[in-house]
Formats: C-alpha cells, sequence, structure tokens
C-alpha cells in the first residue's frame, strides 16, 4: 500500500482558521452575556425576599430528610450567590465592541440573518454598528 504525501497548511489556511476561531469566541462570549444578563419573566426578587427565603430554608433544614435538605441546601447557594449579585452593574461594551468588530464577517460566512440575531435577543442598534441589516 502506497501512501500520499501528507498534505500541509498553507498560512493564509492557518490564519483563516485562527480568523474564525476568534470571530467564534467574540460572538460566544457576547451571546452568553446576554443570555446571562437579560431580564427574566416574573416578579422580579428583592434582597428582603431573598433574605425571607434563606430563613425560611434554615427553619426547614432541621426537620427535612436527606433529600429535602439536599434540595434546600442547593437552593441556599443558590440564594446565596443571586444575592451577592444583585448590585452588581454589569458591563458589556468590551464584549459588544468585539462582537461588533467581527458580527458581519461572522454572520457571512456562516449564513446567519439579522432576525437570527434579533431571535437571540441582539439589540438592533447593535447589530446596525456591526454592518448586519435586514
Amino acid at each position: 500500500m502506497v501512501q500520499s504525501p501528507k498534505a500541509t497548511m498553507t498560512n493564509a489556511h492557518k490564519e483563516a482558521l485562527a480568523q474564525g476561531r476568534e470571530e467564534s469566541r467574540a460572538v460566544r462570549e457576547y451571546l452568553e452575556a446576554l443570555d446571562q444578563h437579560r431580564p427574566r419573566r416574573g416578579r422580579k426578587r428583592t434582597p428582603e425576599s431573598i433574605n425571607k427565603r434563606l430563613a425560611a430554608i434554615e427553619q426547614s433544614l432541621d426537620t427535612a430528610n436527606p433529600m429535602q435538605r439536599l434540595s434546600l441546601t442547593q437552593e441556599r447557594m443558590d440564594l446565596t450567590a443571586e444575592l451577592g449579585s444583585l448590585g452588581a452593574a454589569v458591563d458589556l461594551s468590551e464584549l459588544e465592541k468585539g462582537f461588533v468588530s467581527v458580527a458581519k464577517s461572522y454572520s457571512g460566512r456562516k449564513g446567519i440573518s439579522h432576525a437570527a440575531w434579533r431571535e437571540l435577543h441582539v439589540p438592533a442598534d447593535v447589530l446596525k454598528r456591526a454592518g448586519i441589516v435586514r
């Protein structure tokens, strides 16, 4: 059996792959940040309501069976983390800049429409700055 010689990648191909990875990273990070910080449905939690629930959990832990205790412990951890992040201001400006700089190229290469971006809650003004129009 004769083996064919290994094809080597050209520098242009390596650069194109690197560019694709960088664009994908910028898009992914921006979309993840948008998703994590978008407003949720329902009543907003306040520090008071979180503290009230934490107190109720503490009372329930003593009498709970092991499975309930597990769930209550996780809920307590989640609420404590939420309480710590309530006052934190979110600054998406750096991620947004990175997204704007690569979104048009990424969209063209991947065939992603304006409507698809909007469905993922990317603001229309951000898409306009990126050069993605309807």
